[in-house]
């Protein structure tokens, strides 16, 4: 028999710190309320696992949120409220579940959560761990994230691929939602655009841009993959395409098509620095194709934005970034270049078309805003 013991506070939290409505058992109209007050205690994120007591995540410190442990009828609750009735039967498949969940507590005002369902094993039997990323209500402003003028500069190419890269985690699509905005705001909107997610994070409902027009897409919900999804926007006429993320060839190969015939193209990878991004792309190619889409990836690139989170002295996170441009004579100068030698060249280019991740570091640190750890870190020089 699993303990339903109250597991005791750390020495310092706040009993605040605890739900104060905390049921004896969680059912389905408890949900909502406390995942409520979770956001309202501050939390980023918030942990609902099996046998341990909910946690919020408060700049970057576990606290418990339930004296209780949490047991599968708990847990139950949660996963049925939160992804439906057949969340137990997809975890036992061997699946994890990404989908996004939404609370409107009236009907001016909405809740809104990234969520990652998980199976795990927990006390010998098979439990689930779910973690939930708040979201703002709203896209932020690019001046809210601290983005450098001259990638806001070069952000809005009439057509060709902006491509934002970085580990999970490191905000790569709050940067996207955050250009987005800035593309709706603009006086003549951006006209259509189609954005393919999984799951969608921000949505854009209360962004006013009477000259535009955005339909949120969610991948598998809506549509079975993003290469479906470039596919289904070529025949939709758009002005701009978002592609959640490019992570195998067949998205790669839509999106390059995407940005060939005349579409502004957004999109993400999980590599981290520039030269490093343009090689991972080409080496999801098979060998015989390489050269043809490295040639074709080159002439569509407008802008690689490589970005990382560090924390902030003082509490909360810094964003700093690497980034080049790609003018046209730049372009040029590489597709006269053997694809072996692009790494190499874009290292040295990005000084003077961008600017380095070193460099962004070393900017933050001599400002005070980040330790010397993290700028090591950055910087290369932390060691392993």
């Amino acid at each position: 028999m699993v303990s339903r013991k109250p597991i005791s506070l750390i020495k310092g939290d706040a009993a605040g710190n605890i739900y104060p409505d905390e049921p004896d058992r969680f059912r389905d109209e408890h949900v909502d309320p406390f995942l409520e007050w979770c956001v309202k205690q501050g939390s980023s994120d918030i942990s609902i696992q099996s046998d341990r007591p909910a946690y919020n995540d408060i700049s970057g410190i576990l606290y418990p949120a339930t004296y209780r442990t949490l047991d599968a009828s708990d847990m139950a609750a949660f996963l049925v409220r939160i992804y439906g009735p057949d969340a137990l039967a997809r975890l036992a498949s061997g699946k994890d579940l990404d989908v996004s969940y939404e609370i409107r507590p009236d009907r001016y005002s909405r809740v809104r959560f990234r969520v990652n369902i998980t199976a795990i094993q927990s006390q010998g039997r098979d439990g689930a761990q779910i973690t939930m990323r708040s979201l703002p209500s709203e896209p932020p402003h690019m001046s809210d994230l601290g983005v450098e003028q001259e990638i806001i500069d070069n952000w809005a190419p009439r057509q060709g691929m902006v491509i934002v890269t970085g580990p999970t985690g490191s905000g790569k699509s709050t940067l996207l939602a955050a250009g987005n905005r800035m593309l709706l705001e603009r006086p003549h909107g951006c006209g259509k655009m189609l954005t393919y997610e999984s799951p969608i994070e921000f949505t854009y409902d209360t962004i006013k841009s009477p000259r535009s027009l955005v339909a949120q897409t969610e991948i598998p919900r809506h549509l079975s993959d993003f290469g479906a999804g470039v596919r289904n926007a070529l025949r939709r006429k758009p002005n701009i395409i978002l592609i959640g993320e490019a992570r195998d060839k067949e998205t790669i190969n839509a999106a390059i098509e995407a940005a060939q015939t005349g579409h502004a193209v957004y999109t993400t990878t999980h590599t981290t620095g520039v030269a490093s991004t343009v090689k991972r792309m080409i080496s999801s190619f098979d060998k015989e194709e390489r050269d043809d889409r490295a040639y074709a990836l080159m002439e569509t690139l407008r802008l690689i934005v490589t970005q990382a989170l560090a924390p902030r002295i003082g509490g909360g996170r810094v964003g700093m970034r690497e980034w080049m441009v790609f003018p046209a004579d730049i372009r040029e100068k590489l597709l006269d270049m053997g694809i072996d030698d692009w790494t190499n060249e874009i290292e040295r280019l990005i000084p003077s078309y961008g600017r380095t991740m070193t460099e962004s570091a070393t900017i933050e640190f001599k400002n005070g805003t980040i330790d010397k750890r993290h700028y090591l870190l950055m910087t290369g020089g932390g060691g392993h």
